[in-house]
């Protein structure tokens, strides 16, 4: 494959992909096959998703994050994705993520903290005039109350950043999720729902996409694409490592939950 050009003007390059509703899985795995395959920056913008969905961490125990039982009743997928973090999407969620060559910024240490503070620099634009906007630990935050979630995975000579934002959310929703036992200090045990906020109650939702565009390109030179040129094979040999988890799996992880404690309420009670 051709190495395209990545600067113009001093900035470097990006391509822009706007999607309406992909479904998260699909998002996913274009994300992992542009990190793998592809030589370009990439700035992904998916307006909210078609169905409700759990979407856990590639090193997440679904007993220790999911209301697994709930989960099951009511048959929502979950996911497995090729980054961290645990969140539930739906129609509700922005999601806008960097693909980035390591040198498009060569000052920029490629690990999560550094690569964060950096985008965080682009929201703060995005919000500047109408909240309280910081990043607070792993979080995006209006005030003290999270309303983005980010994961990354970097890579030798690459990296992906992606954000999950709340434009709003149905309150039963939570109720899929445990209380993570690592939690951010500024949660401070606080329940989700007076953990998070919705970004409809500070900026209208296209608004917030029109200010997200134009603060990326304050970073780099926007190329805009259409969705069906970002589809084409750019390698036969990628296998995404994201996946729907089986019926099983999450049967699996209750009767295992359970099982250790029984042992521990039996070892408690045998001392």
């Amino acid at each position: 494959m051709a190495v395209p050009q990545t600067r113009s003007m001093g900035l470097p390059l990006i391509n822009l992909l706007r999607l309406k509703g992909a479904p998260i899985l699909q998002q996913l795995h274009l994300e992992e096959r542009l990190l793998r395959t592809s030589y370009d920056n990439w700035c992904i913008i998916n307006d909210g998703t078609t169905k409700r969905t759990v979407v856990m961490g590639v090193s997440g125990k679904a007993e220790e994050l999911l209301e697994i039982d709930s989960v099951l009743r009511d048959e929502i997928p979950v996911i497995r994705r090729f980054t961290g973090g645990t969140v539930i999407v739906d129609q509700g969620t922005i999601f806008v993520t960097f693909v980035c060559n390591k040198d498009a910024f060569p000052d920029l240490q490629s690990y999560p903290q550094p690569i964060m503070s950096w985008s965080s620099l682009i929201y703060k634009k995005v919000f500047q005039g109408i909240g309280d906007f910081s990043l607070r630990e792993n979080d995006y935050v209006l005030g003290n109350r999270k309303f983005g979630g980010n994961a990354q995975s970097i890579t030798k000579t690459r990296w992906v950043h992606h954000t999950s934002f709340l434009w709003d959310y149905e309150v039963s929703n939570m109720g899929y999720l445990k209380l993570p036992k690592r939690a951010p200090d500024y949660r401070q045990a606080r329940d989700h729902l007076d953990f998070i906020c919705r970004m409809k109650d500070h900026i209208p939702r296209s608004n917030f996409i029109e200010r997200t565009i134009d603060a990326v390109g304050s970073h780099f030179v926007l190329r805009s694409v259409d969705p069906e040129a970002s589809q084409s094979p750019l390698s036969s040999k990628f296998e995404p490592s994201s996946r729907l988890l089986k019926r099983e799996e999450l049967e699996e992880a209750i009767f295992n939950s359970r099982s250790r404690g029984a042992c521990a309420a039996s070892a408690s009670q045998a001392s």
